[in-house]
């Protein structure tokens, strides 16, 4: 079969092409003829490489995916060669306290696709049965492989860790991160009473406004939290759903009711931000981390996606050659929604 792997951090170059041969599944495993593979932000960083992770290289990029089962490994109940599936990126090593809890995601032995193990950009992978989730005939593959991640991750943060409450207001940054369009989708799912985005592009504020958003700001406006404010008629945001970073972390919190919520998935503009103590206590803020989410929450997802209640947003397809390309688009942020390779 034909992989993209990553031998060696660096730049687009560093996503080569090889023959492997076809893995076969094991006990409690299966194998899916890859049909589309999704992209993340998250492979970006794995072709880079971060100081102070270190990847298991030569690695296969890609956390999302979907395709068919076409083997099935000793002791495996359940599903069956020739089904349509998505692939949970989430991998949980441990049966602990945290997985049993339903709260995979916390273990310390979890783990993702494309970053702790071989991933979905090659023709076929092998994955634990459990991370084949029945996909319904209705839902195209490539939208299915653009989902998961994003929507796992969106869900975590705005229903499980900030705890959305229909009529609550909704901030929204960088509307088109694949993140933030789940988020919105979820916000106006759940019954907010509105939803702010933010954006520097109208062609994206347009499509943010398609998916929900009843309001958009441009934040390049060194203002824009205040106009933030005056959108909700100087009342404030319950819930800032955030992964931009240092760049937006201070004017969100002042953007904030009493009681409201700061949650953040990642920090791409930067780590180390300023937290004014006083108006978190003062005003009883709750500045909240999330990272992934559970494999429960990953089986409803994919059930309100087979039901046409959430979508992925596909900004293009690409053939797996190019797979550089796609990467480009990423990084220099050209994309709405999500790209989408098919081996």
């Amino acid at each position: 079969m034909r992989a993209v792997v990553i031998r060696e951090h660096g730049g687009f170059e560093r996503l080569e092409f090889e023959d492997r041969a076809v893995p076969e599944p094991g006990p409690g495993q299966v194998r899916v003829a890859v049909k589309a593979a999704g992209l993340n932000h998250l492979d970006t960083w794995v072709r880079r490489g971060i100081p102070g992770v270190t990847y298991p290289l030569p690695l296969v990029p890609g956390c999302d995916g979907a395709g068919v089962i076409d083997a099935l490994g000793p002791g495996v109940d359940g599903l069956s060669e020739g089904q349509r599936v998505v692939i949970a990126p989430g991998l949980t090593k441990a049966d602990d306290e945290f997985t049993a809890a339903g709260m995979d995601q916390l273990s310390p032995g979890y783990g993702i696709f494309g970053e702790t193990c071989d991933g979905t950009c090659a023709e076929q992978v092998v994955i634990p049965a459990r991370n084949a989730l029945p996909l319904a005939d209705s839902v195209p593959f490539t939208e299915a492989a653009a989902f998961p991640l994003v929507t796992l991750t969106a869900w975590n943060m705005v229903m499980r860790r900030a705890q959305l409450q229909p009529g609550e207001r909704v901030l929204v940054h960088a509307a088109g991160s694949g993140v933030s369009t789940a988020a919105i989708q979820i916000a106006k799912l759940a019954g907010a009473a509105q939803i702010i985005a933010t954006t520097s592009s109208e062609a994206k504020a347009e499509r943010a406004r398609e998916l929900g958003a009843d309001e958009v700001v441009d934040y390049t406006d060194p203002e824009w939290s205040k106009q933030v404010k005056a959108a909700t008629g100087g009342r404030g945001i319950d819930v800032c759903a955030d992964h931009v970073g240092v760049a937006t972390f201070a004017a969100s919190l002042k953007t904030l009711v009493r009681g409201g919520r700061y949650v953040f998935c990642g920090a791409t503009t930067g780590p180390k931000a300023d937290l004014h103590l006083g108006l978190v206590f003062f005003r009883n803020l709750s500045v909240l981390g999330s990272t992934m989410g559970s494999l429960g929450d990953m089986h409803q997802l994919v059930g309100l996606l087979g039901a046409g209640k959430l979508k992925a947003i596909v900004d293009d397809v690409l053939p797996l050659d190019q797979v550089a390309e796609a990467h480009r688009r990423i990084e220099n942020r050209e994309v709405f929604g999500k790209l989408v390779l098919e081996p």
